[in-house]
């Protein structure tokens, strides 16, 4: 294990921090009342100092590091990042809002970090704004990954950076084999950060302030879901808002390398990419089936209304965003079950969007349904193909112990929540474990 070089390359997640820690401390400054002002000020430079010197010390070990670069070393660096971003990320929380404790601002800030936008904070409107920026914008830096940011801005890592990049994403690396690993991740950060300035403008045209359109332009984009308002973004009660928002959730739920890929070379690609059509096939279907639903068998819900809220709910929670506009607990068991559904389903592999992902489902069908076939045709070899392309025996073994391992934690994760807290039902408990488990929040 190369720790020299694992601990040069956390200085530079560090200083990432460090910087929007900066940020937040400008913000502070400009929106802060009085009362809050100085202690958010003071909040946002302890935390800025902390990750300039926790950025030195770990360069200093690594300054001298050698360049050899491999898969454990790239794993170190993907899990001690999260961890030590989400320790720094919880300064704010616990020096702003200390009754938390250290296990909720840990909590908070690992949930804006990896885009969960679960929350152990109430009565948003009373916190400093200057805190509900640093929330929302850890998500959005999270979203892509802090790992992307700093291996689009490395340049000595060379062709290990699109080993380190293979362990942050989820999605396809076709890309890489055509061009530089810097040259695609930075065109990925550009087209994240287009897709943030159109969807800021549209929030604020729409209507909202502009610390309400940045704020929920981190979040949206991100997918994550933590809002300014304790009623999310039903506080706002315009439909526009609500459409805007739906149009960037279903784009940053699809693969960040396949709108690359159509925005550059192949628009036709895009349409026949199978997980991109069954991602917009399962939206518009379960969208559909709720709002019918909701028109006929919930009372108060007009038809646009019921198109509306059954398709922005859909949406948020596909692709773990979290937003809400209603309170769906309310709704009947079949809504409710399409929603669950939903969540666990997720959005398309490399987006900002958590859950399985689509794709991983549409290979684990192929594998069940070939499995299926040689039962009773025993010398039928048939390739699984996805996208005019043959996947390999270990990409689909792979896909399956993922789906295992994956469904092995729910349950251990569900029975020990049932263990430590016995007061609630099972309903309960599952969808927390779920919405904890695949990013999601509510």
């Amino acid at each position: 294990m190369n720790f020299a070089l694992v601990s040069r390359l956390l200085s530079v997640v560090m200083l990432i921090l460090a910087f929007a820690f900066g940020t937040c401390m400008i913000v502070s400054y400009l929106a802060d009342g009085e009362s809050d002002g100085k202690i958010a000020t003071e909040a946002f430079v302890a935390a800025m100092a902390t990750s300039v010197v926790a950025a030195a010390l770990l360069y200093g070990i690594g300054r001298r590091a050698s360049r050899k670069f491999y898969k454990r070393e790239a794993l170190c660096v993907v899990g001690l990042g999260w961890l030590l971003a989400s320790l720094l990320g919880s300064i704010p929380y616990l020096i702003l809002v200390p009754e938390i404790g250290s296990s909720g601002a840990i909590f908070e800030s690992a949930s804006g970090l990896t885009t969960t936008g679960a929350s152990v904070l109430s009565n948003l409107e009373s916190l400093p704004p200057s805190l509900l920026f640093w929330r929302c914008l850890s998500q959005w830096i999270g979203g892509m990954g802090v790992v992307v940011f700093f291996v689009a801005i490395l340049g000595f890592l060379g062709a290990s950076a699109k080993m380190l990049y293979a362990n942050e994403a989820s999605g396809s690396l076709e890309e890489f084999a055509e061009s530089r690993v810097q040259t695609t991740v930075l065109r990925l950060v550009y087209l994240y950060g287009g897709i943030s300035a159109a969807c800021c403008v549209a929030l604020k045209v729409a209507g909202m302030s502009w610390f309400d359109a940045v704020c929920h332009m981190f979040a949206t984009v991100s997918t994550g879901g933590f809002s300014t308002r304790s009623e999310s973004i039903a506080a706002f009660n315009s439909p526009l808002i609500e459409w805007i928002i739906i149009f960037f959730m279903i784009l940053c739920g699809v693969s960040f390398l396949l709108i690359l890929r159509g925005m550059y070379r192949n628009t036709r690609y895009v349409k026949r990419n199978t997980e991109f059509v069954i991602y917009m096939g399962l939206i518009a279907v379960t969208s559909l089936l709720i709002a019918f639903d909701l028109r006929f068998e919930e009372k108060g819900y007009d038809l646009e209304q019921s198109v509306r809220a059954a398709t922005f709910q859909v949406v948020s929670l596909m692709t773990t965003t979290g937003f809400a506009t209603e309170d769906f607990a309310l709704w009947s068991s079949l809504p409710k079950a399409f929603l669950l559904a939903a969540m666990v389903i997720g959005g398309c592999s490399g987006s900002t969007a958590g859950g399985i992902k689509v794709v991983r489902l549409v290979v684990a069908f192929k594998v069940c349904m070939m499995s299926i076939e040689r039962s009773f045709r025993r010398r039928v070899i048939r390739p699984i193909r996805l996208n005019e392309r043959t996947l390999s025996e270990q990409s689909s073994q792979d896909v399956m112990v993922y789906l295992v391992l994956a469904s092995a934690i729910v349950i251990v994760s569900l029975e020990l929540i049932s263990l430590i807290d016995p007061g609630h039902l099972l309903d309960t408990n599952l969808s927390s474990v779920l919405a904890c488990f695949f990013n999601i929040g509510p």
